[in-house]
């Protein structure tokens, strides 16, 4: 079959008054859609559970360890006997 007679037999399918759709077809795609947007919230839901948990995770290291504070020198003695 070439494209234009493909085309004219999807055509025909279409015209069709009501179109050929198996019986039950709906239900499975509501279903289906239904429970994709279950996992697609509980994907997200659970995303953002972690971005939050990995946010407090470096607010509680950053105030314990303090990294943009500079460690006492080690490399000169202190001066004493002034």
């Amino acid at each position: 079959m070439n494209r234009a007679e493909r085309e004219a037999a999807i055509r025909r399918l279409l015209e069709q008054t009501p179109p050929q759709v198996p019986a039950g077809l709906y239900e499975d795609a509501v279903r289906r859609g239904g429970r994709m947007l279950r996992r697609r919230t509980v994907a997200r839901r659970a995303l953002w559970l972690v971005l939050c948990a990995a946010v407090a995770a470096f607010t509680v290291w950053a105030l314990t360890v303090r990294p943009w504070a500079q460690p006492p020198s080690q490399t000169t003695p202190p001066v004493t006997g002034w």
